[in-house]
């Protein structure tokens, strides 16, 4: 126990600037980790597939669309739903295009795709 107290005594500044750097570290961690949106990780670009992605370029060149995201369901390799999130969707003219498009490049039926607008 003697060695241990004499060792923490002379290196007493160098623990301290560990510990702050330890502490500084952690709290930029957290703050980074907490600063991501559970929806902005859920529709990361990262995580798109192909699909998901030829579909948000698709969509964006549709006259009054807008900012798109896209999210597909799909079960055992069939596609179960699809989710669209755009500024566009509150024009019940640009809605039908989506539909149509994603039923289309899909080849689903419209009844598992869902359309919402952006805020």
């Amino acid at each position: 126990m003697r060695k241990v107290l004499d060792f923490v005594k002379a290196n007493k500044k160098m623990i301290i600037v560990i510990a702050l750097l330890i502490i500084i570290l952690g709290t930029l961690y957290f703050i980074n980790k907490g600063s991501q949106s559970p929806t902005a990780a859920m529709f990361s670009t990262q995580d798109k597939s192909q699909t998901e992605q030829k579909l948000i370029g698709i969509l964006g060149n549709i006259d009054g669309v807008g900012d798109t995201d896209v999210m597909i369901n799909e079960s055992e390799g069939e596609i179960t739903g699809v989710i669209i999130v755009c500024r566009g969707a509150d024009n019940i003219m640009t809605r039908s295009k989506i539909l149509n498009a994603v039923s289309t490049a899909l080849n689903i039926e419209k009844s598992i795709i869902a359309i919402y607008s952006m805020k």
